[in-house]
């Protein structure tokens, strides 16, 4: 089935026009403007070695912004388009899975923060999604991905890439495992919180990263966007994930970054996080946003490493040695942290 006739099946009409966008991570992108309803969406090939169910996204998508709306969520929602056939996935002739979404006009992103204004807003905005869809009683959101925050199976995975390599691999990233190595011990507080139930159970977003929110031309936030990875875990995993989007004042794919964490905007990501949240949240919660960073960094750190060794299968990546850019970045990154943190 080509291009033109999957934007058929959710638009039923062949005038219009497609143009790629190529700075996704996982799924190949595309901008449909159907010139007959004058409408613009976003297209998509949902990657199908990390969304194998793809129909559990869309399910989420809906519960989400139906929370949102009944929870009067001041932010702008990403409606997904049904197709003709009255599903929200369309498959094509290879099996692969297609979905459209909305498209909101004027707005832009950023794949790092640009002041501390933004940072405070943008970190506000996520807060205020978290509480939104965090009501006493929890829906039933599906696991899109399995094991996705599944950090116990995130080391075994690093450590069976170790074993199977390409010994130049290895060599290149001589340093970088290293590294790594000696950071172990620096998940396995959190993995034993969970197996001992101490971190609540919530909605989260799952990849609340700067990427993922959109903003209009004051660099205010029009929309937490990219619902994919919406999922039910603990909220320390977004809170991290945040603190390493934000604080980092290089591009992640910049490889000899160094100093590249921003103390300032760390302050105030957790004051914009808190802001909806702190009277939602468990002590427990409270006194590990800190710990939460450090292991959320470590572990991106260790997916892209994972990543480069397996030869670079999951992540998108320009040239050969991009993930173990990324890697550098990410320890960089938590080196930062941890020296404004002082902990050894």
């Amino acid at each position: 089935m080509e291009l033109k006739h999957i934007v058929t099946e959710f638009t039923g009409t062949e005038n219009f026009s497609i143009t790629p966008i190529t700075n996704g991570l996982i799924n190949a992108t595309y901008l449909v403007e159907d010139y007959d309803s004058q409408e613009k969406f976003i297209l998509q090939k949902m990657n199908s070695q990390v969304f194998q169910f793809p129909e559990i996204i869309s399910r989420n998508h809906l519960l989400i912004n139906g929370m949102l709306t009944e929870g009067n969520y001041p932010l702008q929602l990403v409606e997904p388009k049904e197709a003709l056939s009255g599903s929200f996935i369309v498959k094509d002739e290879t099996g692969e899975s297609w979905r459209m979404l909305g498209f909101i006009e004027g707005t832009r992103t950023f794949f790092k923060i640009p002041d501390l204004k933004t940072a405070y807003e943008s970190a506000k905005a996520v807060g205020c999604f978290l509480s939104t869809v965090n009501p006493e009683n929890l829906p039933d959101i599906q696991t899109p991905i399995p094991d996705f925050i599944n950090f116990e199976k995130r080391i075994l995975d690093y450590q069976i890439s170790l074993q199977y390599a390409n010994e130049d691999l290895l060599k290149n990233a001589e340093a970088e495992i290293e590294t790594m190595n000696e950071l172990l011990f620096l998940p396995q507080k959190w993995i034993e919180m969970e197996k001992e139930d101490l971190l609540p159970k919530r909605i989260i977003h799952g990849d609340p990263n700067i990427r993922n929110i959109l903003f209009d031309e004051r660099s205010r936030p029009v929309a937490v966007i990219d619902l994919d990875t919406v999922t039910v875990s603990t909220i320390l995993y977004d809170f991290g994930d945040m603190a390493r989007s934000y604080t980092n004042t290089l591009d992640e794919d910049n490889g000899d970054a160094e100093n590249n964490f921003n103390p300032h905007i760390y302050r105030t990501v957790k004051d914009g996080f808190l802001l909806s949240l702190k009277g939602k949240l468990t002590f427990e919660e409270l006194e590990n946003l800190d710990y939460a960073a450090q292991t959320v960094i470590y572990i991106q750190a260790v997916r892209f490493l994972t990543d480069y060794l397996n030869g670079s299968v999951y992540y998108s990546t320009k040239y050969a040695e991009h993930n173990l850019d990324r890697t550098k970045n990410q320890l960089q990154l938590l080196k930062g942290l941890r020296n404004y943190l002082r902990v050894d």
